[in-house]
């Protein structure tokens, strides 16, 4: 009959053994870093955005669709104009406004390459956790374009920080199955109208690009 003391060596073997593995397993747990949410390929967004450059606060209810290769957004400038900023994925992009059912000012521009892809955080550099907006996130950078927060609990986006100094705040982010009405951002006629189109780009310009911040001109490198 085995004694006390030899059971006890035949079983620490085994013992140090489960330990040690689930030493290395929680090891190997704590090294592996969080993947980012990709993108829905059609979402729905409402942005609070500070452009801390101008100190101008804008309300952005952003659409985006992937399949159909376009992104919309209806800016609220504080005390200013609703200017609609729409991209496509063969790389022109529309802002323009409305007085009503008529459009009083437009411009194009052609950036060449379309818009974000949903994974566009593939390659972003993990930097840990951070709190931000009163949610505990995790914290991806992108190329030094984006800093982009998520929640560590739902994986949606929180908060995004350009490198051109506009501090977004994401109040809501959903999956949609239905775009915003096509009336909303299909570019009118009178975009396409040179001569009358020129006369009013100053007007619409005068502060600069609007901040379209799915649009090539901030998003070069993630296409």
């Amino acid at each position: 009959m085995a004694t006390l003391a030899s059971k006890t060596w035949l079983i620490f073997p085994l013992y140090l053994m489960l330990v040690t593995t689930v030493i290395v397993d929680c090891t190997l747990h704590l090294k592996e870093e969080p993947i980012p949410r990709k993108w829905p390929e059609k979402f729905h967004a409402l942005l609070v955005m500070n452009d801390t450059e101008t100190n101008k606060l804008i309300v952005n209810n952003l659409w985006y669709d992937w399949h159909n290769g376009v992104n919309v957004q209806l800016m609220q400038y504080q005390q200013w104009k609703l200017v609609h900023a729409v991209s496509w994925n063969n790389g022109t992009s529309f802002y323009f406004t409305r007085r009503g059912d008529r459009v009083i000012e437009c411009i194009t521009h052609d950036f060449g390459i379309g818009i974000i892809r949903p994974d566009f955080l593939q390659d972003a550099t993990y930097l840990g956790r951070r709190h931000i907006d009163g949610y505990l996130c995790n914290l991806w950078e992108k190329d030094e374009f984006i800093w982009y927060y998520e929640d560590v609990v739902t994986k949606r986006p929180i908060h995004w920080l350009f490198y051109t100094g506009l501090d977004v705040h994401v109040m809501t982010f959903e999956k949609v199955d239905e775009m915003l009405d096509e009336s909303e951002w299909h570019a009118p006629n009178y975009c396409f109208d040179e001569s009358v189109r020129s006369l009013n780009d100053s007007v619409l310009m005068a502060d600069g690009l609007p901040k379209n911040i799915l649009s090539p001109s901030l998003a070069i490198d993630l296409v």
